[in-house]
């Protein structure tokens, strides 16, 4: 009869395989962490384009911008005929409530902008303000 040898890895071998792994994952790690904050970004300058989309028909309603974003999801007036998002309104990708003020700066008829990842006026980077124009 004939015996067949099984023969599994050696423990040098899981170790260049492990050393491997890790140079490859400390090559690749920081170019997609750089990517998370610029998604990020991008995430944040959408739902604000979804926002004044549903501002806008909004005000083709009721004649005139919503004095808050909570007035997409439920209003007292007669002509309100939401709700106007079809979910509960989006927090900024970093948990901050979207920044919303009727009227707007420089005769704008409202003023809507994510105050970034630190949650305050101003900064740069990753805390740098983004203004839905």
């Amino acid at each position: 009869m004939y015996q067949i040898k099984k023969r599994g890895f050696t423990l040098i071998e899981l170790l260049i395989v492990i050393v491997i792994i890790g140079l490859l994952a400390s090559l690749v790690a920081p170019a997609m962490f750089s990517k998370v904050s610029s998604s990020q970004r991008k995430t944040a300058e959408a739902q604000m384009q979804m926002l004044e989309t549903a501002i806008d028909t909004y005000r083709l309603d009721n004649g005139d911008f919503p004095d808050s974003l909570d007035e997409l999801r439920k209003s007292d007036k007669s002509t309100w005929d939401g709700p106007y998002l079809p979910k509960a309104l989006p927090m900024d990708p970093w948990g901050n409530a979207y920044i919303y003020k009727k009227p707007g700066e420089g005769g704008a008829p409202y003023y809507m902008a994510s105050y970034g990842k630190d949650g305050q006026p101003g900064g740069e980077d990753d805390n740098a303000d983004i203004v839905h124009k």
